[in-house]
């Protein structure tokens, strides 16, 4: 049966609304409208107040969440499961649960737990994020170095046939260790393509943007600096047409640097991601990775030489931080809702339209904390 939502703010993915209404039936928008007089008599309506009403969030970049991290022991469809659930209560309704290097066997292990998750329409999966293991050992971050190798004839093979089982397969990877042909093969078989975890050259960046590397992982974050006369992935990215995803959290970029690639990219090529660890959703003080402990404190997550790990933050904290430097409202939500979702060509997800999903945000106006979640047109239990 059909129902409106109605809200003093509705953001539809690009603009905000003021007091519009929002109808859902079976699960999806059939309709956004600026004046609910204009409502059929048999829907029901709802006020939903003072707040801001959004597209669920969509975050390409999720490690962990509800306890678990996804790799190693955990890399069956039931651990996708946990993650999506943790991170729809978190506001982030549809993403991309995530792994990091990993052993060849847990690789495909994850990839085919995440075919089997597609299968069986698990809530909130849009897909897979292979971060490395094809990465940079100079510029490993928190990557277990012992497991990164350069792309073999074998691997391209095995992403290629991943990519065409997939929703969506995302791949990070370092131009020094997969060629531009092995890019463009990715891009052809239907990958999304990113660059992390790198110590190239801006003329190796633009080579492999060329071939169809598409965007930048945690941009400024384990990769070569724009520098005087090298202007490294940060200058080539800053530099071209790549998106670029961020963690906004004020510990993994200055606000200065965030600013920088706002001003820059944020009106078209920028999206936000949460970068989550396994804690995220819980109260745990720290978790396992590949053996090393990980340490929660002070809203970071380090190893015990300090270096990040991931981060602390869901995608409401990310949006409230650009608010809180200045960035409009409604470029800061599109930065965690429709820009994602145009990044990775989920075409049902991170706008306010008919015909997309019913996952649905409503925002505190101070805060911008979440206060309420629907997910395919059913409310969330978030308290």
């Amino acid at each position: 049966m059909a129902e409106a939502l109605r809200c003093k703010m509705v953001f539809d993915g690009t603009a905000l609304h003021d007091g519009a209404c929002v109808v859902i039936d079976g699960g999806r928008i059939t309709a956004l409208l600026p004046d609910p007089a204009a409502l059929p008599k048999d829907i029901t309506l709802t006020d939903l107040g003072e707040g801001i009403l959004t597209p669920g969030f969509v975050d390409v970049q999720v490690n962990g969440g509800g306890g678990v991290m996804l790799g190693g022991d955990h890399t069956g469809i039931d651990t996708i499961a946990r993650i999506c659930a943790a991170h729809a209560r978190l506001g982030a309704t549809a993403i991309l649960t995530t792994l990091i290097t990993d052993t060849p066997q847990a690789t495909a292990q994850v990839i085919a737990a995440g075919i089997a998750a597609a299968k069986a329409r698990i809530p909130g999966f849009l897909g897979l994020h292979l971060e490395g293991p094809h990465l940079d050992p100079r510029r490993a971050g928190a990557h277990d170095p012992r497991l990164i190798r350069p792309m073999s004839a074998a691997d391209l093979t095995f992403l290629e046939q991943a990519a065409r089982a997939l929703p969506a397969l995302m791949v990070t990877l370092a131009p020094e260790a997969a060629s531009p042909n092995q890019i463009a093969r990715l891009r052809q078989a239907g990958s999304i393509v990113a660059l992390g975890h790198t110590d190239c050259t801006a003329d190796q960046a633009r080579a492999a943007f060329h071939a169809g590397a598409s965007g930048v992982t945690h941009l400024f974050n384990a990769m070569s600096q724009l520098q005087g006369r090298e202007a490294g992935l940060v200058g080539a990215a800053l530099d071209s047409d790549a998106h670029i995803g961020l963690i906004a959290d004020g510990i993994h970029i200055t606000d200065t640097s965030l600013r920088l690639a706002l001003r820059l990219k944020g009106k078209s090529r920028a999206f936000l991601v949460s970068d989550a660890m396994a804690c995220a959703g819980t109260d745990m003080t720290g978790f396992s990775l590949n053996g090393r402990r990980i340490r929660r404190r002070n809203g970071a997550l380090r190893l015990g030489d300090g270096t990040l790990a991931g981060a602390d933050l869901a995608l409401p904290q990310a949006v409230a931080h650009c608010v809180g430097l200045g960035l409009p409202l409604e470029q800061a939500l599109a930065l965690a809702t429709s820009r994602p979702a145009a990044f990775i060509n989920a075409t049902q997800h991170g706008r306010l339209a008919p015909g997309q999903r019913a996952d649905l945000v409503l925002l505190c106006r101070d805060k911008l904390t979440p206060q309420q979640i629907w997910q395919g047109g059913a409310e969330l239990a978030i308290r």
